[in-house]
Formats: structure tokens, C-alpha cells, sequence
């Protein structure tokens, strides 16, 4: 009898830790360094939605940074946060933050939270990254993937580098959102 105790409630304490360790991430409970090396904790953004765009200073799609700026000054009064994730996993990022903020401050006047470089794939990639990869199934074929998501912090869709960020086709899912 005390055997089937001690099981019930070893069990029930397993049980207990398994819910825990597995609850549920959203965006919100993630944190990175921007440009000047200070710690963001997404939870400040927490119930808004948040554009995040991996980026790269030599690459043929860094003129997005505009479109990017076009968007931060076409909904700077709504609570839309976006985030320019610097990234030389697709080697075409300085290996300097100053030059990468040469490219992103002076040539694109960005307005908008850039972080400092971080990996956005494979086995080394960013704890926010790893997560939409295991989560979502998703993860940036190229620099300047684009990943929305939701005032709970949940993915809403996803766009390749092609898409512009100031396209109908994410300003109409920003619309729905804000």
C-alpha cells in the first residue's frame, strides 16, 4: 500500500514538472541586444504586434531598409513594434556594428529597434529564431524574411525576402492586426 502512495504521488509530482517545463513560449518571453548593446526583453512590447525582419547590410535586398523606414513612419501612432534582426548567417553582414550602423542609421535613417548581429540558423541560431523553427516550421530562407505576429504573441504569416515590408500584402495582415 505505501508503495502505491509513494507511486501516485511520484507521478503526480512528474506530471506537475512536465506541464511546467512544457508551457507554451510566445514571442513576448524572448530578449536580444540591440545596436548599442543593450538588453531588450520583449515582454515590453507584450499585446502588440511586432513585425521582425532578418537583415544584412551587403545584401541585394538591403534597400528594404527604406521600405522598412517607410513602414516604422506609416504606423509610428499605431502600437506596431518592428524589429531588424542584424545577421551574417547568410554572410552578407559586417562583422562591425559600426559599420553596421553606418548602413542602417546614416544610409536608411532607420527609426525602428535593430539588434546587434545574431545567428538565424541552424544550430548556433538565436533562442527566437530556434523557436519559430520549432514551433512554426519556418525559419528565413535568406536575409530579409519577414515574421508577424499577433497581440499574443503567436505567428500570423510569414514573407520571403522578395516581398517588400511595405507591400499590400503585410500592411493589409498589419491592418487586421492594429
Amino acid at each position: 500500500m505505501k508503495i502505491r502512495i509513494i507511486l501516485v504521488f511520484l507521478i503526480m509530482f512528474l506530471t506537475n514538472k512536465t506541464l511546467t517545463a512544457n508551457e507554451k513560449l510566445n514571442l513576448y518571453d524572448f530578449s536580444f541586444e540591440d545596436i548599442d548593446g543593450n538588453q531588450v526583453n520583449l515582454d515590453k512590447f507584450t499585446g502588440k504586434p511586432i513585425l521582425v525582419v532578418n537583415t544584412a547590410s551587403r545584401c541585394g535586398y538591403t534597400p528594404q531598409y527604406a521600405n522598412l523606414q517607410n513602414l516604422f513612419l506609416e504606423y509610428k501612432d499605431s502600437d506596431l513594434t518592428i524589429i531588424a534582426t542584424t545577421s551574417n548567417s547568410f554572410y552578407q553582414e559586417y562583422d562591425e556594428i559600426d559599420d553596421i550602423k553606418k548602413i542602417c542609421l546614416v544610409n536608411y535613417g532607420v527609426g525602428f529597434v535593430t539588434s546587434s548581429p545574431m545567428n538565424v540558423k541552424g544550430s548556433e541560431a538565436h533562442p527566437i529564431y530556434a523557436w519559430i523553427n520549432e514551433v512554426y516550421n519556418k525559419k528565413p530562407k535568406w536575409n530579409f524574411f519577414k515574421f508577424l505576429f499577433d497581440r499574443n504573441g503567436e505567428l500570423v504569416e510569414s514573407w520571403s525576402s522578395m516581398t517588400k515590408p511595405d507591400s499590400p500584402k503585410i500592411t493589409n495582415k498589419i491592418d487586421t492586426l492594429i
